[in-house]
């Protein structure tokens, strides 16, 4: 095995991510395609706006096999296509990593929703004009990473996510508790946070399409 590919033992690195799509009516826009309802855009992001190409190669979304060119390869960052179109469908979202890292794809699943299906937060119908926003929170683990992806991820700052950590007992078993509960509740709701953070730009991103 060559130098930098040696794997280290008992250490997991974890890297937060989300993924999934924003689509919003083209109310009368122009599309490539007239019988087209909705702009929509879909997207691997990471969390505090982080830059992922430092460990992530190239993303590829696998669309409906009636767009052209139904497999997209998005190679740097943002990794993120934009398509019109009238139907929701799967989309199949491949993650490959850099070669030094030496970690097979990670395949992920988005169902594409162009519509809300439900009130908004106020119990309220859905504004038409408002954007429908389906994003999943999610977690990439190395387990036994490279020396290479480790050193990638020291220099980079990312050997730990920014998110608070479950505690475990002193024999390093988890508690099965109400604070154990309440952790996670607040580690997930941190995560959303940041979501939140960023819907408001790619809502500002969808009021600049034809």
């Amino acid at each position: 095995m060559s130098s930098g590919n040696k794997r280290i033992k008992g250490i997991s690195v974890t890297r937060p991510i989300y993924y999934g799509s924003v689509a919003a009516p083209l109310n009368g826009k122009k599309a490539s395609d007239p019988d087209h309802t909705h702009k929509w855009t879909v997207m691997v992001k990471g969390l505090n706006n982080e830059d992922l190409s430092y460990y992530i190669k190239k993303v590829v979304f696998k669309l409906h096999e009636t767009y052209p060119n139904p497999l997209r390869t998005v190679e740097h960052p943002p990794f993120e296509i934009s398509e019109t179109g009238w139907g929701e469908f799967e989309i199949m979202i491949k993650i490959h990593f850099h070669a030094s890292a030496s970690e097979k794809p990670v395949a992920l699943y988005h169902h594409l929703r162009l519509h809300p299906y439900e009130d908004d937060l106020n119990g309220q119908p859905w504004p038409k004009d408002k954007p429908v926003l389906s994003l999943l929170y999610d977690e990439l683990v190395f387990n036994e990473p490279t020396e290479s992806l480790y050193q990638t991820f020291s220099e980079n700052n990312a050997l730990a996510p920014n998110l608070p950590q479950r505690k475990p007992n002193k024999d390093n078993t988890p508690q099965f508790s109400l604070q154990l509960e309440q952790e996670e509740v607040d580690r997930l709701d941190n995560a959303q946070y940041e979501i939140n953070a960023q819907i408001a730009q790619l809502k500002q991103k969808l009021n600049t399409y034809d």
